[in-house]
C-alpha cells in the first residue's frame, strides 16, 4: 500500500452487495469492506477467525453450534470476531457497511456453506478501484 485510502470514498466507489473489496493487506490478512443487505449464507471458516466492524448501519450475525443458535446484534462502531469453525450467517434488514479482516485467499463463503444464491459473490475479495 503506497498511499492512504479514505474509507468513505472506498465505500462510495461500488454498489454491489455482498461483494467485498480489498482495501489493504496486513501481514497475511486482507482488510476488506463490503456493503450488505438481506441475508448471507450459513457458512464456516475452518482455519481462521473472521473479524467484523460495522462502519454504518446494523449487522446481525447468527451463530450456531449443532442445534444451538445465538444472535449477535452489532451497531455502528461495534466489533465482533467469529471464532474459526463456527457456522455463522450475517444479515442486515436495513443495510450496512462493514469492514472485515480475513486471511488473504479466504473465500467469502468459507470452507463449508449452503448453496450460494445469485445475490452473493463468492470471492476472495475484489481489488478496490483506487479513489
Amino acid at each position: 500500500m503506497k498511499q492512504s485510502v479514505n474509507l468513505h470514498s472506498a465505500l462510495a466507489s461500488f454498489d454491489q452487495l455482498w461483494s467485498p473489496r480489498v482495501l489493504a493487506h496486513v501481514n497475511d490478512y486482507d482488510v476488506r469492506v463490503a456493503k450488505v443487505r438481506g441475508e448471507y449464507v450459513w457458512h464456516a471458516h475452518d482455519d481462521t477467525d473472521e473479524f467484523f466492524l460495522v462502519i454504518d448501519g446494523r449487522l446481525r450475525i447468527r451463530l450456531r453450534d449443532g442445534a444451538d443458535e445465538r444472535v449477535v446484534d452489532l451497531e455502528r462502531g461495534e466489533v465482533f470476531v467469529v471464532p474459526r469453525g463456527t457456522e455463522h450467517r450475517p444479515e442486515s434488514a436495513e443495510g450496512a457497511s462493514i469492514l472485515m479482516f480475513e486471511r488473504t485467499g479466504t473465500l467469502s463463503v468459507g470452507d463449508r456453506h449452503e448453496d450460494v444464491p445469485d445475490h452473493i459473490d463468492a470471492t476472495t475479495g475484489h481489488p478496490l478501484d483506487r479513489v
